[in-house]
């Protein structure tokens, strides 16, 4: 691939966009797919496009040749955290709608040549595998040879344990390889820490942190807890809410959340991209930008991406 032709689907804020510059590669976007109007607003201010607002349910592939196809579908009714609703195609559900990926590739003339598709590894708990292996049945039904893995974003040097599972498909054989992915050590989380933050991340939720005091734990919060060490748990969309990334011990008692800055960084995106984004969605004053935590949450990590795409290229030449 002389250049890498890259359909976009479920394309949030761009991860696979910001991998592909990262790595330098002659790139070229055939389209872009995404119906919140605040990840497609984001988009369009990080790459200087001007693309609207479209459901991936009335989109019609376009007679144009593609290599790589990303799509990284909703997944909250395949996480351990939500209501596992699951993804069966006929359930409705957000989750399900990777199957609108299937039916763009059926009517696709040209079919692309690789597809990547990311989403969390709750898809294979035992009340959720059916619709995982579903999709991949029929991906090889359209011709995909399918491999696939759960990669942890420590290994590619991002301080945050984010499991997510990665399918990578290719039409016909497949030798593309996991273990060749290139690794690398887990930076310091100091490096992504931001430093005189703001009072307004301080921790004052009585439930969170009476949930830090009490011995038996406070039932009345449900999300997951941790104070951050060494490195972030996975980051979630409702950072406030539910820290499920964990909080930061700042002495005398008190604890903060991880500011959006820093959740950014942690799924790989430099200080020039977060500059962008909050411009695009200011502040309101006194307050955090539920936003731009949505958008971190729900994007992919950019140096896992970096790695897959490094090996799919490799194969290519």
């Amino acid at each position: 691939m002389e250049k890498i032709r890259v359909l976009e689907l479920f394309g949030g804020i761009g991860a696979i966009r910001k991998a592909l510059i990262n790595l330098k590669l002659d790139y070229e976007l055939v389209d872009y797919v995404e119906n919140d109007k605040n990840c497609v607003k984001s988009y369009n201010a990080l790459y200087s496009e001007n693309y609207q607002v479209k459901d991936i349910r009335d989109y019609k592939a376009l007679d144009i040749k593609v290599d790589l196809l990303m799509h990284g579908s909703p997944c909250q009714d395949f996480s351990r955290i939500g209501e596992k609703r699951g993804g069966a195609k006929e359930s409705k559900t957000r989750s399900s709608l990777l199957f609108e990926t299937i039916r763009v590739i059926d009517e696709m003339k040209i079919k692309p040549k690789w597809v990547i598709w990311e989403n969390v590894k709750g898809v294979l708990d035992k009340n959720m595998r059916a619709s995982f292996f579903h999709y991949l049945e029929e991906m090889e039904r359209l011709g995909y040879e399918n491999k696939y893995e759960i990669l942890n974003a420590m290994d590619f040097g991002i301080p945050q344990k984010r499991e997510r599972i990665f399918v990578i498909s290719c039409l016909e054989e497949n030798n593309f390889s996991f273990k060749n992915l290139r690794k690398r050590k887990t930076r310091p989380l100091k490096e992504f820490l931001e430093e005189d933050v703001s009072d307004i991340y301080t921790v004052r939720q009585p439930s969170i942190l009476s949930y830090l005091s009490d011995k038996p734990r406070n039932k009345n919060f449900k999300g997951r807890l941790q104070v951050i060490k060494d490195f972030a748990y996975t980051i979630s969309t409702k950072q406030v809410r539910v820290p499920n990334s964990g909080i930061i011990d700042i002495g005398g008692g008190k604890f903060r959340y991880l500011t959006e800055r820093e959740c950014l960084r942690l799924m790989g995106f430099e200080d020039k991209d977060i500059n962008i984004l909050e411009k695009t969605h200011p502040r309101r004053k006194n307050c955090t930008s539920s936003i731009l935590y949505k958008q971190a949450g729900n994007s992919i990590v950019v140096d896992a991406l970096e790695a897959i795409i490094n090996e799919i290229v490799k194969q290519e030449k």
